[in-house]
């Protein structure tokens, strides 16, 4: 029995990653705080690890305080920047955690398929879809395709585009300048497509998570895997897949 805790558990996600904890045979909740609560009572109840669903500001006092007690850490929050990353890399040197930018197991493999068809195709666009609700963007989802697909290409065609009548028409410039497009809209919880055009044809691949239920398998296969890894730093659920 994995004895977790979850952190933000009076959000959307952090309720469902409590609901989902407690139905799972091999899982124990433990602890479920808010986002204002504070990470040392994960220390007190010893939990193996914590799930941390608050927003990137607690994160980075979260994350300090796991580490020091050599407690395994699931962060799924937005907002995490490189500079995040070299900071849980320096501290988790007793325990792992793991930075997941999306836990549905289908925005995963869409992202590894779109870094495979990166080098077939010299044109792409990201176009990610959220509700209302959310304040940042691009997605980390987004960012991390992005990226995925310039490391698997550097040869992407310029921009043909030379003027905007409304400026930011043509989206942001993630790496390799490829396109990314973020939407706000309510009825929406999150989705991505990604378009990748050659010559006389496109390839689109889409990942729409409906429901919030959609985190939650990935959630609990992260915390599950977390405690048996060593010392360091995961970032996305790539490697914990195997893809």
């Amino acid at each position: 029995m994995i004895k977790l805790g979850v952190c933000g558990s009076t959000g959307r996600m952090g309720t469902e990653a409590c609901r989902a904890i407690a139905a799972d045979p091999d899982t124990e909740l433990l602890v479920a705080i808010g986002s204002s609560g504070a990470p040392e009572e994960f220390v007190e109840a010893e939990v193996d690890a914590v799930v941390d669903f608050t927003v990137a500001e607690a994160v980075r006092n979260n994350a300090a305080v796991l580490a020091g007690a050599g407690i395994h850490a699931v962060i799924g929050t937005s907002g995490i920047g490189d500079a995040d990353l070299e900071a849980f890399r320096a501290a988790f040197v007793r325990s792992h955690c793991i930075v997941a930018p999306n836990f549905a197991l289908g925005a995963v493999l869409m992202t590894r398929f779109a870094a495979l068809a990166a080098p077939f195709f010299d044109t792409a666009e990201v176009i990610e879809m959220h509700h209302e609700r959310k304040a940042d963007a691009p997605s980390g989802t987004a960012l991390a395709t992005a990226t995925a697909m310039a490391e698997a290409s550097a040869d992407w065609m310029a921009d043909p585009t030379t003027s905007e009548t409304l400026p930011g028409t043509r989206g942001g410039r993630g790496p390799a300048g490829i396109p990314v497009h973020s939407v706000r809209l309510k009825g929406l919880v999150a989705h991505q497509q990604v378009m990748l055009g050659g010559v006389g044809e496109t390839l689109t691949i889409r990942q729409d998570a409906i429901d919030r239920s959609a985190f939650m398998p990935g959630m609990l296969l992260a915390a599950k895997q977390v405690v048996s890894l060593p010392p360091g730093v995961t970032v996305g659920l790539g490697e914990v897949l195997g893809v």
